[in-house]
C-alpha cells in the first residue's frame, strides 16, 4: 500500500525511462539471434525481471549494469524450461514462435487473462495454425503445440492486434518463403521490434496500409547493440501530472513527441499549454482553467487506451461535461467508481462510454483501489488532487510497468511512502 501525503507543487524536470511494451518483445526476439545481445535503456520493472527469469529457465544468461542488459542466448535449451511460469506474465505468449522455431514442440499451461480484458490465447494459436502450427488440449490442463516447418508464401490478417502482430513477426522472421501480415498493428513498440530485427539482418518491409512483408533469411546477426525506445505512455502520464500539479511548468526529456501527436492535440483541446522544444523534449505548463472534451481511444496513431485513465482524472478538473469512449477494453472504465468515492459526479453509460461532469471539490477519502496498471497512476493523481492523506492499494501494479516512478516524483517534491 502507498500513502500519499500533503504535497508541494512539483518542479524541475524528468527523463522518461525505457518502454516496458517495447522491451518485452525485444527480450524474446533475442532468442532468435542465438548469441549475444546488448540492450540499453532497459526499464528495471517486474514484468521485465519476470520475463528474464522465464528465459533463464531456457538457459539464457543475462546481466544488468545500470540500465544496460547483457544477454547470451547461445545455449538455448528446453531441458530446464519451467513452462508453468509463463502464466505470470501475459507477454510470455511471444515465446511460442522462437521456441518452436528451434525445438518444434512445446507444452504450455492453458490460457489466462488480465483485469481489463480476458485476453485468451486462442486467437494466437489460431493465427499460428495458419502457418502450419498444430495444437491440442491435454488431460493435464496443458496445451501441446507442434510445428512442421513449411516453405510456402502466406497471407495472414492480424486485425490490428499489437501482441498478435508481434507474435506473427517473431514466428515468421526465420520461416522459409514470404509472409504478408495484413491489418498489422504499427504501435511504436511494434516498430521497435521490427527495427531490432532489421538491424539483425531480417528482411522486413512495412507498408503505409498496415501491411508487414517478411522475406525469408537463413539466420540473424549474432552480435547486436540496441536501445529500447522511451515510454510514450509514461511521457503522456507525466504531461497530465504537470498540467495539474506543477508550480509553473515542467520539462520532459525523451518525450516521444511524434508518437503522442493525437494525445498532445487532445491535451491542447482541453486548454493544456504544451510547448515542443528541442531534442524530443516538451515543456508542459500548469493549467488553472481546463475545457471539457470528447475522447475516443483507438489503435495507434490515435489516442492510446493506456492514457485514457489518467486523462480522465485531468477531465475531472475541466468545466462542463466530458465524454469518454473506450473502444478497446470493456472493463477499463471500471476504475471510475473510485472517483465516485470522493464525491465526483460521473455517469458510466455502458462498458465503453462514460460522462465526467464539471469541476467541483473532491472530498477526502482514506483508501482508493487501483484496478489495473494505468488506473493505479490515475489514483495517484487523484490522491494529489484531494490534498489529504490518501492510501492506495494494489501497489504491485506500479512495479510492473513504470521504472523508478516513485523515485522520480519524490525528487520532484512528492511526499509518498510505501507501507
Amino acid at each position: 500500500m502507498f500513502v500519499v501525503n500533503w504535497w508541494k507543487k512539483l518542479y524541475w524536470n524528468v527523463k522518461i525511462s525505457g518502454s516496458k511494451n517495447a522491451c518485452l518483445p525485444l527480450l524474446v526476439a533475442s532468442l532468435l539471434v542465438r548469441w549475444k545481445v546488448v540492450l540499453k535503456n532497459v526499464p528495471y520493472i517486474w514484468d521485465v525481471v519476470t520475463m528474464l527469469e522465464i528465459m533463464w529457465t531456457l538457459w539464457v544468461q543475462y546481466n544488468f549494469l545500470d540500465d544496460t542488459l547483457f544477454l547470451d542466448t547461445s545455449k538455448l535449451s528446453l531441458d530446464n524450461f519451467q513452462a508453468s511460469r509463463i502464466k505470470e506474465i501475459r507477454a510470455s505468449i511471444l515465446l511460442l514462435g522462437p521456441i518452436l522455431q528451434f525445438f518444434n514442440k512445446l507444452s504450455i499451461p492453458q490460457p489466462w487473462g488480465c483485469s481489463i480484458w480476458k485476453r485468451p490465447i486462442d486467437w494466437h494459436l489460431e493465427w499460428l495454425k495458419t502457418i502450419w502450427y498444430d495444437y491440442k488440449y491435454t488431460d493435464d490442463c496443458m496445451i501441446e503445440i507442434t510445428w512442421t516447418k513449411t516453405s510456402w508464401d502466406k497471407v495472414i490478417n492480424a486485425w490490428f492486434s499489437v501482441t498478435s502482430t508481434e507474435n506473427l513477426v517473431l514466428a515468421n522472421v526465420l520461416r522459409n518463403w514470404k509472409t504478408i501480415i495484413k491489418l498489422a498493428a504499427i504501435e511504436p513498440h511494434v516498430m521497435s521490434l521490427i527495427n531490432f530485427l532489421k538491424l539483425a539482418w531480417a528482411d522486413i518491409y512495412v507498408d503505409y496500409d498496415h501491411t508487414i512483408i517478411i522475406e525469408w533469411v537463413g539466420s540473424l546477426n549474432n552480435n547486436l547493440w540496441y536501445e529500447v525506445i522511451s515510454d510514450y505512455i509514461e511521457s503522456g502520464t507525466f504531461m497530465i501530472i504537470w498540467a495539474l500539479l506543477s508550480r509553473e511548468y515542467i520539462d520532459i526529456e525523451n518525450a516521444r513527441v511524434d508518437d503522442l501527436y493525437a494525445f498532445i492535440e487532445k491535451m491542447r483541446e482541453a486548454w493544456v499549454k504544451i510547448d515542443i522544444t528541442w531534442n524530443d523534449s516538451v515543456r508542459v505548463r500548469r493549467s488553472t482553467s481546463l475545457k471539457s472534451v470528447s475522447l475516443q481511444t483507438n489503435i495507434f496513431p490515435w489516442f492510446p487506451t493506456d492514457l485514457q485513465s489518467p486523462f480522465s482524472i485531468l477531465l475531472t478538473q475541466a468545466d462542463w461535461v466530458s465524454r469518454i469512449h473506450e473502444i478497446l477494453f470493456e472493463s477499463r472504465l471500471n476504475f471510475l467508481v473510485e472517483i465516485e468515492k470522493v464525491k465526483w459526479h460521473i455517469a458510466i453509460l455502458n462498458p465503453h462510454e462514460a460522462l465526467i461532469f464539471w469541476k467541483t471539490n473532491f472530498k477526502s477519502w482514506e483508501t482508493l483501489t487501483s484496478w489495473d496498471l494505468r488506473a493505479w497512476v490515475a489514483m495517484v493523481i487523484l490522491a494529489l488532487l484531494i490534498e489529504w492523506e490518501t492510501k492506495i492499494t494494489n501497489v504491485n501494479y506500479i512495479k510492473r510497468g513504470y521504472s523508478n516512478f516513485l523515485e522520480k516524483i519524490r525528487l520532484l517534491g512528492w511526499d509518498v511512502v510505501e507501507e
